[in-house]
């Protein structure tokens, strides 16, 4: 497997001009690199969620959101519209995949992006190395699974913002 290559960011987000190989480097304070998070959420406001695969290093066997990191020379959109379909096999452009959110977590900036699809789940086609299974859960499914631990815990403050960040966009409630 070929080792990903990763801009190091400012803390604005604008790159330094060097770049990491993931896995091989520790990013110092006030480096960053470009995370994004990709939040399916159909017509009626269910949400599709993905377990990652049991082979994965980092959270393997979770329940969570559809992302990756940026690889060198990537744009914001461009990964995660590439995250998206090399995950789930759905496929978007500008005119259905909406940045709605950028967090600073500890060494990443994290975009999240919405993109409203009803899709079935027998339609997807997963990226076996990184996805297990996909399911269609309903916001009250979903904060369960956060309440139990079933879903990867983002933090409190990332899924407060997040789902608000959702309602806002799509002028519902959730």
């Amino acid at each position: 497997m070929k080792t990903e290559i990763w801009d190091v960011l400012d803390c604005n987000g604008v790159a330094t001009g060097k770049t990491v190989a993931r896995g091989r480097c520790f990013l110092k304070p006030g480096e960053y690199h470009l995370v994004v998070h990709i939040w399916i959420v159909s017509s009626d406001g269910r949400f599709l969620l993905q377990r990652r695969s049991d082979q994965k290093k980092l959270m393997p066997g979770e329940w969570a959101a559809t992302g990756g990191a940026a690889i060198s020379g990537e744009s914001s959109f461009t990964a995660a519209k590439r995250e998206l379909f090399e995950e789930l096999g759905i496929r978007s452009d500008e005119s259905t995949l909406k940045k709605i959110l950028r967090l600073k977590r500890r060494n990443s900036l994290v975009d999240v992006w919405m993109i409203t699809s009803d899709v079935l789940s027998d339609e997807l086609t997963l990226q076996k190395s990184e996805v297990a299974e996909a399911r269609w859960v309903t916001a009250e499914e979903l904060k369960a699974m956060i309440k139990d631990g079933v879903f990867h815990n983002y933090g409190k403050d990332y899924f407060e913002q997040v789902l608000n960040a959702i309602n806002a966009c799509k002028g519902a409630t959730v």
